[in-house]
């Protein structure tokens, strides 16, 4: 199917428009939390998340000019964005893009919660994966996969010692 030129830049600037919304939500929601008494974990990788994900975002806007879109994929895209809205509406006030921990709060398990332990990750994974392959570009998902599945260990290492305690970590 043939696209207008524009439509490839039309989907990244709606993927970064809410990736920008998602930051002055995470913003919030980290200084509230931080407030009444939560702390948090993994900051030292924090930044190296934060530039993947931007690199990601750039390596995108800037390969996608000229592009053909396949239209199964964006629709599997855009069920992905519903699933992204469904976690952070079940976190509410508690989503940040940080790990962040309210001592005494319990676990989240309703909503995604109740089907898998890091249901933004597996979100986040799959669309790191998959928007590329709308524009057809296979070497950003593959690159930015084994960039995030490497970033991945990392945080959910330091997430589940955070919420589940040292010895749940390692069966996570």
């Amino acid at each position: 199917m043939s696209w207008s030129p524009i439509v490839p830049y039309a989907i990244m600037a709606f993927v970064t428009a809410q990736r920008l919304a998602e930051l002055v939500i995470d913003r919030r929601n980290t200084a509230r939390l931080l407030a009444a008494g939560a702390y948090e974990v993994g900051a030292r990788h924090y930044p190296a998340m934060v530039a993947m994900h931007a690199a990601w975002l750039a390596a995108l806007w800037f390969t996608v000019g000229g592009l053909s879109i396949d239209l199964p994929l964006l629709t599997v895209f855009g069920v992905l964005q519903v699933l992204r809205v469904w976690v952070l509406a079940t976190l509410g006030p508690r989503w940040t893009t940080r790990i962040i921990v309210m001592p005494g709060a319990p676990l989240v398990k309703r909503g995604p919660f109740r089907f898998l332990r890091h249901p933004n990750y597996t979100v986040v994974t799959a669309e790191i994966a998959v928007l590329p392959l709308v524009f057809g570009l296979v070497w950003v998902a593959i690159l930015f996969t084994l960039l995030n599945a490497a970033m991945l260990t990392v945080r959910i290492r330091a997430e589940n010692r955070a919420l589940y305690g040292a010895s749940d970590a390692l069966s996570a």
